[in-house]
């Protein structure tokens, strides 16, 4: 029996706070269109155009083009490989550094001024992820975002969600259009996923107080942390709860028709399974989470996003 389940059993008002959520728990590789993924292929229909952002509200830092932000890639993970196989200190070498932008380099701004083309964030397909409330027909999920910060969001990414039903998507897209520039760290790496549902309760914040003081009581005693170890699970994720450490919570409602939102999806700085990992390699400011948000009444209603 997992702690998780323990504290449901000795704080049972913590049951009305408790949420199944399905963490990804990504790792790189070279998943297909027809299996869920982050960063990975997806099942586009060949009839259907790509997504192109043209809000024109980008904030604009450091650009890099695509081809750089892999080859940058490559380079340090080649340098990774060859310190853990020789026990050497990592290096780089100057061949290498000699491929690598500078620090202080950017593409020019104007190559933001253009359409930027969306970039794949996550696929699921149905039979992955439980606890989703899918619209009636669908079974697959797919996760875009435009690959620049925008004011209007907070200075985070832009996300558009498509729900479809794979058995009808028929011919897919062959060749899918590349963003002229991108923030790094809004570039996904591709990685296969392994599903894992995991109980998460109610960050603590948001918890009645004596409900949650009998909850910090009793993970102390175990040497625990209730919103550390027993509250929201951390990484990618689908479902579950939010947590609002960053700011004090906020409403996050439907701009189309003003439902309270529910958490969809989680997209991680990083992944703790106890040590630190980043196989993404997606940077949400610095360090911390974006959770994006659906509207319960309809799901095709624009997202909400919040960064925390």
């Amino acid at each position: 029996m997992t702690r998780r389940v323990e504290i449901e059993q000795a704080v049972p008002g913590l049951r009305e706070y408790a949420r199944d959520a399905t963490r990804l728990r990504p790792v790189p590789g070279e998943p297909g269109v027809a299996e869920s993924s982050v960063g990975g292929p997806l099942l586009w229909p060949a009839d259907e155009a790509w997504p192109l952002c043209t809000d024109g509200d980008h904030y604009l830092d450091r650009l890099l083009t695509v081809e750089t932000v892999w080859r940058q890639r490559r380079i340090y993970a080649a340098a990774e490989a060859r310190a853990a196989a020789t026990g050497k200190p990592y290096e780089v070498t100057d061949a290498e550094r000699a491929e690598l932008p500078g620090n202080d380099y950017s593409e020019p701004h104007a190559a933001a001024r253009q359409a930027i083309a969306f970039v794949p964030v996550a696929q699921l397909y149905r039979r992955d992820v439980p606890g989703i409330d899918w619209p009636a027909g669908a079974d697959l999920l797919q996760v875009l975002w435009c690959p620049l910060d925008h004011e209007s969001t907070g200075y985070n990414p832009r996300v558009e969600l498509r729900w479809r039903r794979a058995a009808d998507v028929g011919a897919t897209l062959e060749s899918v259009p590349q963003p002229a520039v991108v923030n790094e760290d809004y570039l996904v790496t591709p990685c296969v996923v392994r599903p894992e549902v995991v109980r998460e309760h109610e960050y603590d914040g948001l918890l009645p107080d004596r409900l949650r003081k009998q909850a910090e009581r009793w993970a102390a005693r175990r040497g625990l942390d209730y919103d550390d170890d027993l509250s929201v699970a951390p990484g990618w994720k689908v479902g579950g709860y939010a947590s609002w450490a960053l700011s004090d919570w906020h409403a996050v409602d439907c701009v189309a028709c003003g439902s309270p939102m529910k958490l969809l999806i989680t997209a991680a700085s990083s992944e703790d399974d106890g040590a630190p990992r980043t196989p993404t390699d997606v940077v949400i400011g610095r360090g911390y989470s974006l959770y994006v948000f659906v509207c319960p009444q309809d799901a095709r209603h624009p997202v909400g996003t919040a960064m925390q």
